[in-house]
């Protein structure tokens, strides 16, 4: 039995957002979603998100759970004429439409846990994993589809740092303290230089991993695209 977090601003929550969802036996915590009201939230093992309506907000939404660092697997209810705006974006880790039977809530509810253990287990031993990229702390090595990356100590110091935080957006600045450290005394141009050398030995297919945000800094971007500009946020 998971816990479940359903967020969602129905009058009747379960029933009528995702009608099998009742029918199974987890436990269900239903809130509105209010950025303040999540702050105290109770932990869960998985959340749903009513995408049903207003997929602006909803998108809004799952971009700031993304950006706060939220590591729980995060499953986006919607319709199927909502599923064509629905992008890698929107940093879910699945979508259910609302007329789901109460074996595929399961099996999706079970799969994504599992995931999460996965990921949980592989920290505990040094090893870290966001999409096909697989970091090993302890031989400080990178991997990318299994693809050993040549990398040197501070792209991969940098390239931990956002793998960790997939999804969340850092400012130059921030990445400097980080990863170069408080009594480092060059400027944030060296955090675009290795950027620009990280993203050249990714590859053309894969070095919108790394995402620019524009005016801000860059993030890492767990499914990579092959427009890199796509990867982009304008703001």
């Amino acid at each position: 039995m998971a816990s479940v977090l359903l967020l969602t601003r129905a009058l009747t929550p379960s029933s009528s957002v995702l009608p099998g969802l009742e029918l199974l036996s987890h436990h269900i915590k239903v809130m509105t979603p209010e950025p303040t009201a999540l702050i105290t939230a109770p932990a869960a093992d998985v959340i749903f998100v009513d995408g049903r309506t207003d997929l602006p907000a909803v998108r809004s939404l799952c971009r700031l759970l993304e950006t706060t660092g939220n590591t729980t697997p995060l499953i986006l209810i919607t319709t199927e004429g909502g599923l064509a705006g629905v992008n890698h974006e929107w940093g879910l880790t699945d979508v259910i439409l609302d007329s789901a039977s109460p074996a595929e809530i399961e099996a999706r509810v079970r799969l994504a846990v599992g995931r999460q253990q996965i990921e949980v287990a592989a920290a505990a031993y040094g090893e870290i994993r966001a999409g096909d990229l697989a970091i090993d702390e302890n031989s400080y090595s990178a991997k990318l589809r299994g693809r050993t990356l040549d990398l040197t100590f501070k792209e991969f110091e940098l390239l931990k740092f956002l793998a960790q935080h997939p999804g969340r957006v850092f400012s130059r600045e921030h990445l400097l303290q980080e990863v170069w450290g408080y009594d480092y005394f060059g400027g944030t141009r060296t955090v675009d230089v290795h950027v620009r050398r990280l993203r050249a030995k990714l590859g053309p297919d894969n070095e919108a991993l790394i995402g620019t945000v524009r005016n801000v800094g860059y993030r890492y971007v767990s499914t990579p695209v092959s427009d890199r500009e796509s990867a982009e946020v304008h703001v």
